[in-house]
């Protein structure tokens, strides 16, 4: 007997047999049973998630000879022939391959005669993104006013392409993935129904995997079962879908945490040498470092993680804030951009890693609390009392008298390079001690990772990171616009960019794309620890602005006189 893949032999045949989308099955159904069923439908959502399953269930139902509560029967001669795929009034099109003005020109000629056997012909039109934008225009009167014996049902993944002529002709229904939970107890029946064996943990793995997508749950699921082994475990399933082991994850998130290069690099040539695939463990990366974050604010993790593995993520998380690893998430996801690009995806892959674990781009709120740690040695901690000692003294001196004071205190080493960033700030500042908090040792932190860095009216100066960072992330239309430029702090809210020579139309447009503003605020935000705003400030403009309101527009200038 033929072999038949799992996703195929368990493709649902029922609305009621379609999991994780009562929303949608329950319209249809509903409206089958009172024969209200529309002449153009519209399915969109991720792969995977039921839409030409449904399309096809559809199909039958309204042709269906015996329907039952506006599901089909599936035994009646019609449903037997859909079923089977020999009836010819269900005309399954896929517009990946068939998309041409030609194609949808056959469509339309076919639309003038009667069904065979059925009484619609329903026409399922998969992926409907992919037609040409000619193909479109002959589908539209079709469409909009097909005959009473003809049914359309669009499916695609990326709605956003259709023209809106389009959308507006359809009833759109939006499928969502389909929950993890939902996933596990289907794969639960599959595998009774099939005899499979499996662990519990497996199956959670499989549905976190398939991201929504029951084709790929089942998919990675038959993978798994085949072989001497048919026995499903967790590091089965781990094995065949190439993810790392979870001690590297953990162990390269932990080294990059604590910036130790060293560990970095050896755990990064064992995956390297393990043939796993990078772009898969960055990824990995990037979701473990998630769980941490929401550990870390809710108290709480997912349940693949086992007692032991929580307990190493409770002790990460000791060690580091939530701003490290988001901005963590952030240079690993640019990392993940760069290696698609690359031939040379090995070592673009260790330097990005190396980089994150440089301690040259420790902030300065993360250097302070690097220095507090230092400092607390003996019970001794940076205190309210000598913070408030002498609000006439800079602050990098009362650093220096705190440490001078602590009993048994490491080196100043780390005192000076703290003293070396806050430096220039105090110096900008008109009296940068009347701003400094008083009530904890945490407010003391927050001050000096923000207000010492950019001051109410003054330029900042982490403004050459921000631009050093476009060049590395090779942004260079957004660089070389921005490249000859200082920054300013308006408000507390609010950073300025000033431009010396002027902003033209052009370099304006480029800047202003969403684009291009979002990543200028999210590294301006990241240096700043806190959300920002982004305000362009271009004296030409200002010029025009004010010129502009001392004329009328009556062919004479019009001095005001106050």
């Amino acid at each position: 007997m033929e072999y038949t893949a799992l996703y195929r032999r368990f493709r649902p045949t029922t609305f009621k047999d379609i999991v994780g989308q009562d929303h949608i099955t329950t319209t249809l159904r509903n409206q089958v049973i009172a024969d209200r069923v529309g002449h153009a439908y519209l399915f969109t959502g991720c792969r995977g998630c039921g839409k030409t399953s449904s399309a096809k269930v559809l199909a039958r139902a309204v042709n269906c000879l015996n329907p039952k509560n506006g599901e089909p029967c599936n035994e009646c001669s019609i449903c037997k022939a859909a079923l089977d795929g020999s009836l010819t009034d269900i005309v399954e099109m896929d517009a990946a391959s068939n998309n041409s003005v030609d194609d949808i020109r056959a469509i339309r000629d076919e639309v003038n005669f009667l069904p065979t056997v059925a009484k619609y012909r329903v026409y399922i039109i998969d992926e409907v993104h992919m037609l040409s934008p000619g193909a479109f225009n002959a589908l539209l009167k079709t469409l909009e006013e097909p005959p009473k014996h003809v049914k359309f049902i669009l499916a695609t993944t990326e709605p956003q392409k259709l023209p809106a002529t389009i959308l507006s002709r359809c009833q759109r229904f939006d499928f969502k993935k389909i929950s993890e939970q939902d996933i596990t107890q289907n794969l639960e029946k599959v595998c009774k129904e099939c005899n499979i064996q499996y662990s519990l943990d497996a199956l959670n793995l499989i549905a976190e995997l398939s991201e929504g997508a029951m084709r790929d749950a089942l998919s990675i699921l038959e993978r798994c079962s085949q072989g001497e082994d048919s026995n499903i475990t967790e590091q089965k399933v781990k094995d065949l879908v190439g993810i790392p082991k979870l001690e590297y994850i953990s162990g390269i998130t932990k080294a990059i945490i604590e910036y130790d290069v060293t560990r970095s690099l050896e755990i990064s040539n064992i995956i390297i040498l393990e043939g796993k695939d990078l772009t898969n463990f960055l990824w990995e990366i990037i979701k473990y470092i998630r769980d941490i974050m929401i550990l870390k604010t809710t108290g709480n993790v997912s349940n693949i993680y086992s007692e032991d593995d929580k307990k190493v993520m409770q002790d990460l998380i000791k060690n580091v804030s939530k701003d490290r690893l988001l901005q963590i998430i952030y240079a690993l996801s640019d990392l993940e951009n760069e290696i698609k690009w690359s031939s040379q995806k090995n070592i673009i892959f260790q330097v990005g890693i190396m980089r994150l674990c440089s301690k040259e781009n420790m902030s300065l709120a993360e250097r302070v609390d690097s220095l507090e740690k230092n400092l607390a040695i003996g019970n001794i901690t940076i205190s309210k009392e000598s913070i408030n000692k002498d609000k006439n003294a800079t602050f990098s001196n009362r650093i220096h008298e705190v440490a001078n004071n602590s009993e048994g205190a490491q080196s100043t080493n780390s005192v000076q390079n703290v003293d070396n960033h806050v430096k220039n700030s105090n110096e900008s500042a008109d009296n940068p001690s009347e701003k400094r908090g008083s009530n904890t040792k945490a407010n003391s932190v927050g001050v000096l990772g923000q207000n010492s860095k950019v001051n109410s009216g003054n330029n900042v100066n982490f403004w050459p990171n921000v631009i050093n960072k476009l060049k590395e992330e090779r942004k260079a239309m957004l660089f070389s616009n921005l490249n000859n430029t200082s920054a300013v702090m308006l408000d507390d809210m609010t950073v300025g960019i000033q431009f010396a020579n002027g902003l033209n139309s052009f370099g304006r447009a480029v800047i202003e794309r969403p684009e291009n503003m979002n990543e200028l605020k999210r590294l301006v935000s990241m240096e700043c620890g806190k959300d920002m705003r982004i305000k362009i400030l271009d004296k030409q403009e200002n010029k025009k602005e004010v010129n502009s309101e001392n004329k009328l527009d009556l062919g004479i200038n019009i001095n005001y006189i106050d």
